[in-house]
């Protein structure tokens, strides 16, 4: 794609799409100023994001619109993407369709269903909810006290024409508007409980219901008490299902975020008076390569657009944004809403735990996203298959072992061999290496070192069942993170033990996902969004995280064993509870020996030495952030 002169782009808010050669718009993004966002495409494409460089390779023409704001430059976006569904762009998938609770407000006799699907305007939802199940058990609990209708158009209209209600009806379970036997505002106060219900707001209902059922019983109208009996009882055994996460008045969404490189996972938790009244999340494509926090703020946007749910006064994220996006976000929510909407993070108390509780659900529905994509035998025979005939491979990989290393600038240098038999992980045979003879920064002498000591075991005869007989099996493919220059310092090691002709090896670069191979300046045809290219980035992440895992374990105990070593009282637990208890020694070396003090499982003593120990050779740090007493001490 030629890039148009930088004079004939405009500097001003506005929406940009790009279109392929054969006119289809395959992008729409949005900027506060065209020519400089624009001007970013435009570089060598080794410099872009993988999927970017994919993008602007397949692009063949760039357009834009100019507005006169961020927040036009945003609706006109979602106008866009929801006009041409650009399949560079993010695109949501929901895990599973959760069901809704849908209240027809724009009925002359509202009716709540249970649904599924796309919504619709004049409806009122409520929701997500995990389980079907618990919301028609929470709905038939709620009509006992608010007795609206449930039944279907057509058999509302039939049973009017007979002039004869229902079998609910007689159940106390309607109250009978097909038959005239309410009237209208009372029904519209059945349907305000009813909002109000699932909406979370139960305090004042509650309040009211037992006032009514004492003010009954003092002038003994028993018969209308026990009604307001029953109903504070059906009331209460509906809200056990809502569970209460803060205090009564909190009323947020809180976003919880997982993500790699190809995908991201959203779990959101619908808390209203401080209860969850319901649950969503879903599974998104990372078609466009952007920073976490853009790709927060990009999943907001998509969620209240795409899913027309209620915007609450206050979102809570797990990544912070940065302030222009967020202000830019914040104006265009206030204006859905119809009032002001605010997006923060949460640091501290009930409402973090919420946030910590959501990443959770994201991470656990990752986990389960490509487990069941991993788990699915034909898949994983297709992958192998696949992985053969694109590599030209004498037999399907059937074994795959992967090397990764991990340091921070050279130091606790570590290296991490994952093994995936059958397309399948193995833990069990997974190894740790510690590098023990490269000094500084030298990925390609530390990826030799490990190989070493792994593929000499390869000749070593074991005692069948030893522990480490699992270790002489022989890959069908060995796999490497990098591109063609780690696969040459592994093609010497093999070269250097005789088993270049015995052991197939390729290595996947992560900046593009191309695969190598011996012999070849070229990569591999693996397409994406295959099977095989699906496993092989699986195996380089598990190798990369299981890297990353033991370098920090190395990491913060040297950083233990050196800050917090030598102070008398405090053990190896202790300090481990310390560490777990503000996360970084930075922040530890922040507290105040007050803070260190008031710890209910850390002597007095102790803490003071602790503090002391952290501000050795600080000038009057101790006799300043000390109190008196124990200076005097």
């Amino acid at each position: 794609m030629r890039r148009p002169p930088s004079g004939s782009i405009p500097d001003a808010p506005g929406s940009y799409q790009f279109y392929d050669k054969e006119g289809r718009c395959i992008y729409v993004g949005k900027a506060s100023s065209l020519r400089h966002r624009l001007s970013n495409y435009f570089q060598p494409p080794g410099s872009l994001p993988v999927r970017t460089a994919q993008m602007v390779a397949a692009a063949e023409r760039v357009e834009w619109t100019v507005v006169a704001t961020e927040v036009d430059a945003l609706l006109l976006e979602h106008a866009l993407i929801q006009a041409h569904q650009p399949r560079f762009n993010v695109r949501l998938k929901d895990d599973k369709t959760y069901p809704w609770l849908a209240l027809s407000v724009n009925e002359q006799w509202a009716r709540p269903v249970v649904y599924r699907g796309k919504r619709r305007k004049g409806v009122q939802y409520f929701g997500p909810y995990p389980h079907v199940r618990s919301l028609r058990q929470t709905l038939d609990l709620v009509v006992k006290t608010f007795p609206v209708r449930t039944c279907s158009d057509s058999k509302f209209g039939r049973h009017e024409k007979l002039g004869r209600a229902c079998l609910l009806f007689d159940l106390e379970r309607c109250s009978g508007p097909c038959i005239g036997a309410v009237e209208e505002a009372t029904y519209a106060r059945y349907v305000a409980g009813l909002q109000h219900f699932f909406a979370g707001d139960t305090e004042e209902m509650l309040a009211n219901l037992r006032q009514e059922m004492e003010d009954a019983a003092a002038i003994h109208e028993y018969e209308r008490a026990a009604r307001a009996r029953d109903a504070l009882t059906a009331i209460a055994e509906a809200s056990e299902s809502q569970e209460v996460v803060v205090d009564t008045s909190g009323s947020f969404d809180a976003f919880g975020l997982f993500a790699n490189e190809l995908e991201a996972s959203v779990s959101i938790l619908h808390i209203r008076h401080g209860r969850v009244v319901g649950r969503n999340g879903f599974i998104a494509d990372r078609v466009d390569a952007q920073e976490t926090d853009d790709l927060m703020a990009t999943l907001l946007e998509r969620f209240y657009e795409e899913r027309a749910v209620e915007v609450p006064r206050q979102i809570l994220v797990s990544v912070e944004l940065d302030s222009p996006r967020s202000q830019v976000l914040t104006s265009w929510l206030s204006g859905v809403r119809g009032g002001p909407v605010s997006i923060t993070s949460a640091h501290r108390g009930r409402r973090r735990q919420v946030l910590e509780m959501a990443k959770r659900n994201a991470g656990e529905d990752f986990a389960r996203h490509q487990l069941r994509r991993a788990s699915d035998h034909n898949a994983r025979s297709r992958a192998l298959t696949e992985l053969q005939t694109a590599l030209s491979l004498q037999e399907a990989p059937l074994r795959i072992e992967c090397y990764d290393m991990s340091h921070l600038q050279g130091t606790d240098y570590v290296g991490s061999m994952v093994v995936f038999e059958d397309g399948l992980a193995k833990r069990s045979d997974y190894r740790h290496f510690t590098v023990k003879t490269v000094e500084g920064n030298d990925d390609f002498a530390a990826m030799a070192e490990v190989l070493r000591r792994r593929l000499r075991r390869l000749n070593e005869v074991e005692d069948p069942g030893s522990a480490r007989r699992r270790f002489a099996y022989r890959p069908q493919l060995l796999l490497i993170d990098g591109g063609k220059g780690q696969l040459s310092s592994v093609l010497a090691v093999l070269d250097e033990l005789g088993l270049r002709e015995e052991i197939e090896v390729a290595s996947l670069a992560k900046q593009f996902e191309e695969v190598y191979r011996p012999g070849s300046s070229r990569p591999c045809s693996v397409p994406r969004g295959s099977e095989g290219l699906f496993l092989l980035q699986r195996i380089r992440d598990e190798a990369h995280r299981f890297a990353i895992t033991f370098h920090r374990q190395r990491r913060g105990a040297r950083m233990t064993d050196s800050v917090l070593d030598g102070i008398a009282g405090l053990g190896p637990v202790r300090s481990k509870r310390l560490l777990d208890t503000y996360g970084t020694v930075k922040r530890l070396r922040a507290a105040k020996v007050e803070e260190l003090i008031s710890l209910p499982w850390l002597p007095e003593r102790i803490a003071v030495q602790v503090f002391a120990h952290l501000h050795e050779g600080d000038h009057g740090v101790e006799q300043e952030s000390m109190p008196a007493s124990r200076a005097d001490e």
